[in-house]
């Protein structure tokens, strides 16, 4: 800088570009921070990794059967299914305790008037005004897809089920929260 032009960052007046009062090593504006210490407990998401206590059944019942030991039994959510104590997957089997499942709603649902309605409307309203009513005629359209993810045991998969309707949605929904009551 020159002499007209002080530098206005300096500590004093005579003090050169890039010469600046806290110098090599030190922080300015307090930049950088130390890594912050982990803490005591760490806390888990979701109840991942927690052990469940194994709880003696109550006097005068029987354990039933798991999922899996009668024959035919299972769930499948798009490609992916529940067999035993295991989840089956095209990329490979992963541990069914402590699954982590989420869903995504990647679908719409679109109502418009079809075409037909505006011309049975046309036609019918030169003979009578009841021809309006079929302008209320409405068509529901849902296209898209449900992203259904699953981690477990360190492993990783995502499959797509399309929307047929606007429940799609929520049937998904009802088979994940089986799926996440059988992972606990």
């Amino acid at each position: 800088m020159s002499e007209q032009q002080p530098n206005p960052y300096a500590s004093d007046p005579g003090q050169a570009p890039g010469d600046y009062k806290w110098g090599p090593g030190q922080a300015s504006y307090g930049y950088p921070q130390p890594y912050p210490q982990p803490p005591a407990h760490q806390p888990t998401v979701g109840g991942a990794g927690l052990p469940i206590p194994q709880q003696p059944p109550a006097p005068g019942y029987a354990p039933g059967p798991g999922l899996g030991a009668v024959p035919g039994q299972g769930l499948s959510i798009g490609d992916i299914s529940i067999a035993g104590d295991q989840i089956i997957t095209p990329s490979g089997t992963m541990p069914l305790r402590g699954a982590m499942w989420n869903a995504t709603d990647f679908s719409r649902t679109e109502e418009k008037m079809p075409a037909h309605a505006v011309v049975l409307a046309i036609v019918f309203f030169l003979f009578c005004l009841l021809g309006l009513l079929f302008l209320l005629m409405k068509e529901k359209r849902t296209t898209g897809y449900i992203q259904v993810t699953v981690h477990s045991g360190g492993r990783h998969h995502s499959t797509t089920i399309p929307a047929t309707d606007a429940n799609s949605y929520a049937w998904v929904m009802n088979q994940i929260n089986y799926a996440r009551s059988l992972s606990v």
